[in-house]
């Protein structure tokens, strides 16, 4: 898988938030990456891809609590 990811490192809150909802919007695409598959399944997989994006936002919450920011 190509490096999309450079950083966590964002210039503002706005940035990081932005981060976050690409951060939940890939770990999605990364659960079912065909997007006709995806739109298929929506209806039937909503909660275990939520629960895929609230997986990526622990790892967030992670990052920030051994302070990579300071890094």
């Amino acid at each position: 898988m190509a490096d999309w990811l450079p950083t966590l490192k964002t210039d503002s809150p706005q940035g990081g938030y932005d981060l976050a909802v690409t951060l939940a919007r890939k770990a999605v695409g990364m659960t079912q990456s065909d997007g006709e598959v995806r739109k298929k399944l929506r209806p039937v997989y909503a909660d275990s891809f939520t629960l895929a994006s609230q997986i990526v936002a622990i790892h967030f919450q992670t990052a920030a609590a051994n302070n990579y920011w300071n890094d």
